[in-house]
């Protein structure tokens, strides 16, 4: 079954929950602009090896990245390129990419359609209810807050697009966050992302069971 959530949310959800000192910028810096997605598609051909035809990979363990946030996309490589997020795999291939390159496949993806895989009937009902409402008895925001309604991310705040995205890809991202393990080249004293305290602390109050449920009404959102 695909699903998509319908309800829209005040990002103000995601403060009150979680209450930390860290704020989404109201503006950010565009990393990708001059992008140019002509020119990402012949530099994506390596990335298609794993992330498939278009960004929409047919292996659940690496990421769709068909229509995903440039923004997103080129933070997250430049963080593999300065090893803050460590991955044997991605490290020599984006060691090369220049600003230019990066910015030129991010534009790229964000123009790809994506598809994916069907929910989980068993599951995606409950994980639409914790993406779509939270769990204010928990401090849980609803993910929708950042993530948007559709799932599509926001741009400004760089908070990734989720729509179509593996389950099994988003189940380890969300442990790795909560293990504090999604980028153990961050010192200590010093977050790789502010995005990723938000995701950290929020995943930390996550059952396996709400991991399995969101990440499974994820993989069917459209």
């Amino acid at each position: 079954m695909k699903v998509a959530s319908i309800s829209s949310f005040a990002l103000a959800t995601l403060f009150a929950c979680v209450m930390l000192p860290v704020q989404a910028a109201e503006t950010a810096a565009s990393p990708f602009e001059g992008g140019k997605a002509d020119a990402g598609a012949t530099k994506a051909a390596v990335c298609g090896a794993c992330h498939g035809v278009g960004g929409n990979s047919q292996n659940p363990e690496w990421p769709n990245l068909a229509g995903q946030s440039p923004a997103y996309v080129a933070e997250q490589v430049h963080l593999f390129k300065s090893k803050v997020r460590v991955n044997p795999i991605m490290e020599p291939i984006v060691a090369p990419l220049t600003d230019d390159d990066i910015a030129d496949l991010a534009v790229y993806f964000a123009t790809q359609t994506p598809a994916g895989l069907e929910a989980d009937p068993s599951y995606w009902k409950s994980g639409e209810k914790l993406y779509r409402k939270g769990d204010p008895t928990r401090n849980i925001p609803a993910c929708a807050a950042c993530h948007g309604p559709l799932g599509r991310g926001n741009l400004a705040a760089a908070y990734p697009a989720l729509r179509a995205q593996h389950s099994v890809y988003t189940v380890k991202q969300l442990n790795d966050y909560a293990r504090d393990t999604r980028y153990p080249g961050a010192a200590a004293n010093k977050p790789a992302t502010p995005n990723a305290v938000i995701m950290s602390t929020i995943a930390k109050r996550l059952t396996p069971e709400d991991i399995r449920d969101v990440a499974s009404y994820l993989q069917g959102m459209r």
